[in-house]
């Protein structure tokens, strides 16, 4: 059996969990996610025990044995993003670099001869704090992710001057400047 896939996802009082055959909902304080489980798997809600149960149809396939460990942990995700939100932090660094969000877009200015506009998606919260600042928040932490990467690929930290959009913990090699020496 699945290590993870047989834990129990443990829902708190504030959260309410409907299951509808393979769908499952859940809804909290910071907004509602469904998903819809595959048919190898069967996901239980126990509201005595406020907890979580997903089990395989009896499948031993190879599929089934992933797709359980998978979908349980889809599940506490969703269960964890609806009570607390995901956070992701992103940083800017270089000369005249900047960012600021504007009506449904977040702007950056990042060297290039224009500023480049990322529209944010709907169910996500983006700030910044500072301007080389950013700070994405959401239910959702596929969706987080996924933007964040999306901003740092604007413009990649280079490993020269470390200059571009990183991840807060993010740690960049650096390489030495190349040197000239006189051949003579």
């Amino acid at each position: 059996m699945s290590r993870v896939g047989k834990q129990p996802v443990s829902v708190p009082e504030n959260v309410k969990v409907t299951v509808q055959g393979q769908t499952i909902l859940v809804e909290g304080p910071k907004g509602q996610m469904s998903l819809t489980v595959r048919p190898e798997l069967e996901v239980v809600f126990e509201p005595q025990k406020r907890q979580i149960v997903v089990t395989r149809k009896g499948n031993e396939t190879r599929q089934a044995k992933a797709l359980h460990g998978l979908h349980r942990s889809l599940i506490a995700n969703m269960v964890e993003g609806i009570t607390h939100q995901f956070l992701k932090r992103l940083t800017i660094t270089g000369s005249g670099y900047g960012a600021r969000v504007e009506t449904g877009a977040l702007v950056l200015d990042v060297g290039f001869c224009h500023p480049v506009k990322a529209p944010i998606p709907t169910g996500l919260f983006v700030t910044t704090p500072t301007p080389r600042l950013i700070e994405i928040r959401g239910a959702d932490k596929q969706q987080v992710g996924q933007f964040a990467a999306g901003v740092r690929s604007i413009r990649p930290p280079e490993p020269y001057n470390a200059k571009g959009i990183k991840y807060e913990d993010e740690v960049i090699r650096r390489k030495a400047a190349k040197t000239f020496v006189s051949g003579g």
